[in-house]
């Protein structure tokens, strides 16, 4: 089932089940050096397909996650996802960084958050990711808490923020 918003801008936002063929965009997306370093937490080989594949199968398969594709005037240009860590059940997205500023990623999230009603729900960034900060901001998620933790894409520990919508 998918749902379909437009934004201010004339484009239509639009979320859906995950397909096999968007598994080859996302593993293009995952080739950008920039967007890999914004995201920081990463796979720790994103060009290892094999790895990347296997985890997309297990996120697919385990009932307890939600991942739905994002598209962008029928284009796909992300992944939005939630599923439990810690103990807390959190989100995450992934966005082609063409699509950076335009507001897609705070749209695709706002749809998100009417398919995953889990509350409260968190979202963890890098520190320095402000623009990622932003649209979970804007989505009314609040900072409440800071962490650690090592982030493959840079290859050191680094700061991140622990956002809550409640």
């Amino acid at each position: 089932m998918a749902s379909s918003v437009p934004d201010m801008g004339g484009t239509s936002i639009e979320l859906r089940e995950v397909r096999k063929a968007d598994l080859d965009v996302f593993f293009a997306h995952m080739q950008d050096a920039e967007a890999l370093w914004m995201a920081a937490f990463t796979p720790p080989d994103p060009t290892d397909r094999e790895a990347f594949d296997a985890h997309w199968d297990r996120l697919l398969h385990n009932p307890d996650i939600t991942t739905r594709t994002i598209l962008n005037n029928g284009e796909v240009v992300g992944s939005v996802t939630g599923f439990e860590m810690f103990g807390d059940r959190e989100v995450t997205y992934w966005l082609d960084r063409a699509a950076w500023g335009s507001g897609v990623a705070t749209a695709a999230l706002r749809q998100f958050l009417s398919i995953e009603e889990t509350r409260p729900l968190f979202g963890r960034v890098a520190a320095d990711n402000v623009a990622s900060r932003r649209v979970l901001e804007k989505c009314g998620f609040v900072k409440v808490g800071d962490d650690r933790g090592f982030a493959s894409a840079r290859d050191e520990e680094i700061d991140e923020l622990i956002l809550r919508l409640d």
